[in-house]
């Protein structure tokens, strides 16, 4: 059904999917690693990108990314937004380069796991935590990234 909803875009349109766990009020409704639907997900549905929730161990390991084709591209979600902890730069590094061991840097994102609010109720945050963590991603994916 996704195919054929974006069969008749236009050629410089880019679709991309979210892969949601759940993001009621910091709660999540889905675990399990991404392995079972890998192959399928990046090789036959024909969108262009794929965000990925990967906050948490809950989402399992990048070793299903091995499956991404080249030239579709890949936001890793590392960044939660279910709390307003703000992750370690470094940790956030280096999950970054645990992921370039199954697809390759210039196909990779980086991108909060979720919206901070997928209803009015919003997530257990502050307005400022939010900003930091938005701040933090945008000088990481330039540092990264360039």
């Amino acid at each position: 059904m996704i195919n054929a909803a974006i069969s008749d875009i236009p050629a410089d349109m880019t679709i991309t999917m979210h892969l949601c766990r759940g993001n009621f009020r910091s709660t999540f409704v889905a675990t399990g690693g991404y392995e079972p639907i890998a192959e399928m997900l990046f090789n036959e549905i024909k969108v262009h990108g794929y965000f990925m929730e990967y906050d948490s161990s809950r989402a399992g390991g990048f070793e299903p990314l091995r499956f991404v084709p080249k030239g579709k591209t890949v936001v890793l979600g590392l960044v939660t937004s279910k709390t307003g902890v703000l992750e370690s730069r470094d940790d956030l590094k280096r999950r970054i380069e645990e992921a370039t061991k199954f697809v390759d840097i210039d196909q990779l994102c980086l991108s909060p796991q979720c919206g901070f609010a997928s209803t009015e109720d919003g997530n257990t945050l502050a307005e400022d935590e939010q900003w930091a963590k938005l701040a933090m991603i945008v000088e990481l994916a330039d540092e990264i990234w360039g």
